[in-house]
């Protein structure tokens, strides 16, 4: 196995009180990995360890050949402000800011990109509306352009199906797919069990500490699911009042 993304006694956390503690494990290269658990269990916060948006406060992650500018992150739409006056053409163009800094300039070549990129997640035509305006499916479905401008080998995805139709979660899962058919690694914080074990082949579940890392229907199992309860009950309040033994 030739990993992507090397966990080695991983801390993370909040003023100092652990929100993940002690993991270690790895991701191999180019594999589909659902991250799940129960409501506090440290997910978002792996993920913000892994952009590097939060320090370790013990242990390291390790990337291999990745940097972290090869790294493309959706967060949960509830972290950004859609009031904020930007057009689907903005923020899908957003995408390409390594390439052209905050205040590049597109061209043409980059422009028929951006064109590109919103007409493969199905908002032609949207391109001048304010992202206030749009559904949640369509504001994900922008995100997903955005995401495809970036090109990265590592996608990290926070609840990308939150607020979304069916029609919507279809398509981005097709996109998804595709992402894993052309060798990138993509990991997603997702909480549908049968989403999970129908498109996601590795699961890694978390409860602030690692419960189960390896093939879906391995991990995913009943007894796993009712350890990670108990452990995240033993640890209800701030992070640093969990007790070591929780399993």
């Amino acid at each position: 196995m030739t990993p992507a993304i090397d966990f080695q006694n991983l801390t993370l956390g909040y003023d100092r009180h652990p929100a993940v503690s002690g993991l270690h494990t790895k991701i191999k290269a180019g594999s589909l990995t659902a991250i799940v658990g129960p409501n506090g269990a440290g997910k978002t916060t792996l993920l913000k360890g892994l952009t590097g948006t939060l320090m370790p406060l013990k242990g390291k992650v390790l990337l291999g050949s990745l940097s972290r500018e090869n790294i493309a992150y959706l967060p949960q739409q509830s972290e950004i402000d859609r009031s904020f006056p930007l057009s689907v053409i903005d923020i899908v163009a957003m995408g390409l800011w390594r390439e052209i800094g905050a205040f590049g300039w597109l061209g043409k070549e980059r422009s028929l990109r951006v064109d590109a990129a919103i007409a493969s997640v199905g908002l032609t035509g949207f391109e001048t509306r304010a992202i206030g305006s749009l559904s949640g499916g369509q504001m994900q479905r922008a995100l997903f352009a955005r995401l495809l401008l970036q090109n990265a080998e590592l996608v990290l995805l926070d609840e990308p199906f939150v607020s979304v139709d069916s029609r919507t979660m279809a398509d981005l899962i097709e996109l998804i797919q595709s992402w894993h058919i052309e060798g990138r690694t993509v990991i997603a914080v997702l909480h549908d069990n049968d989403l999970v074990r129908k498109h996601f082949p590795d699961t890694l579940m978390l409860a602030r500490q690692l419960v189960g890392h390896g093939p879906t229907e391995q991990v995913l199992t009943e007894e796993n699911q009712f350890r990670a309860r108990q452990m995240c009950e033993a640890c209800e309040g701030p992070p640093h009042v969990c007790g070591r033994d929780a399993a």
